[in-house]
């Protein structure tokens, strides 16, 4: 197993993508140090406490974003820092106060802690898609995005995008900051994620799948996704680290589809949906733009087919009872 004898951190470990990053590392044989924001939560720690090898090598961090040295002990050891942990919001009151700050100085505050230990041999960020693909320019129609794109502080504040916003300036930091302090770091930028749940609670995203499955109600007002299986996202952070050729950012983009495309899929699978008079007239029409998938693919991701995670996601959230028609 590859990861035996070897010691990771991850943090904000309750997360969706975090959740399963953990129960991945685990079933390699890492011994894991995971954070949470309180140790008091069992929504928070007890799914992570029953996964296998959790009793052996999972130990739990309480540590908070916005506290400098708050991550100290559960970095110390380590050869890899896994930094997931970071606010989505959608709808604030105080983007600064509730996104912003937490989403940068949480970065920082994660890596001044790893600057500290000599044992790190590389930080693999979670950033987003709202990093790179929300430019001065509009997408245009055949646009291929790439990890050459960025998003621009000053459209995502303009169009009052304050997730967006704070992916861009916290991956910004981070990557200065790695460059500053000689720490190796790796940015993966996830899409909308998909996929079966771990946690007890509703995610952000799975909410949103959901309300635009069960009631047809949009999560984007251009009806346009760029979907990502959650599986698929925390392979690919095990991978940025144990591939020592992995450097910079990787999009993660399985599928960039239009909600019709979801919906039809949806119905295909449950019949009882029953959104066929939505689906029936209308066409499949294609995407106006792509993301690559060369770069994530040489890292080794193989993405999951969009009808398993679509399946994968409902028969999940039935699962756990969050989800019933």
């Amino acid at each position: 197993m590859s990861g035996e004898g070897k010691v990771v951190c991850v943090t904000g470990a309750s997360g969706y993508i975090a959740s399963w990053l953990v129960k991945l590392l685990l079933d390699r044989g890492y011994t894991v140090h995971a954070t949470i924001r309180s140790l008091d939560d069992p929504n928070k720690t007890q799914h992570l406490l029953a996964l296998d090898g959790a009793k052996e090598r999972l130990s739990l961090f309480e540590a908070n974003l916005t506290v400098e040295g708050s991550f100290d002990s559960a970095v110390n050891g380590c050869v890899c820092v896994f930094h997931t942990a970071s606010p989505v919001q959608f709808s604030v009151d105080d983007p600064q106060a509730q996104l912003l700050d937490p989403a940068v100085k949480g970065t920082l505050n994660v890596l001044k802690s790893a600057a500290k230990v000599q044992s790190i041999k590389r930080v693999v960020l979670t950033s987003s898609m709202s990093a790179v693909a929300f430019g001065s320019r509009l997408l245009e129609s055949g646009d291929v995005v790439d990890e050459t794109w960025f998003s621009d502080p000053l459209v995502c504040e303009q169009k009052k995008l304050w997730n967006h916003l704070s992916k861009t300036l916290a991956e910004d930091a981070a990557v200065k900051f790695a460059k500053e302090n000689g720490l190796e770091l790796v940015v993966i930028n996830p899409g909308y994620v998909i996929g079966p749940i771990l946690q007890p609670t509703l995610n952000l995203t799975s909410d949103g799948i959901m309300s635009l499955i069960k009631n047809g109600k949009e999560v984007f007002s251009d009806g346009i996704y760029r979907l990502v299986d959650v599986r698929d996202v925390a392979t690919a952070h095990i991978l940025a680290f144990e591939n020592p050729e992995a450097n910079g950012r990787y999009c993660l983009v399985g599928k960039v589809v239009r909600s019709l495309e979801i919906t039809k899929i949806a119905d295909k699978l449950y019949p009882r949906l029953e959104h066929s008079d939505r689906c029936k007239d209308g066409k499949c029409v294609e995407p106006p733009y792509n993301v690559s998938r060369a770069k994530a693919e040489s890292l080794g991701v193989n993405f999951t087919p969009l009808e398993v995670s679509i399946k994968d996601t409902v028969e999940s959230l039935k699962e756990k009872n969050l989800l019933s028609f």
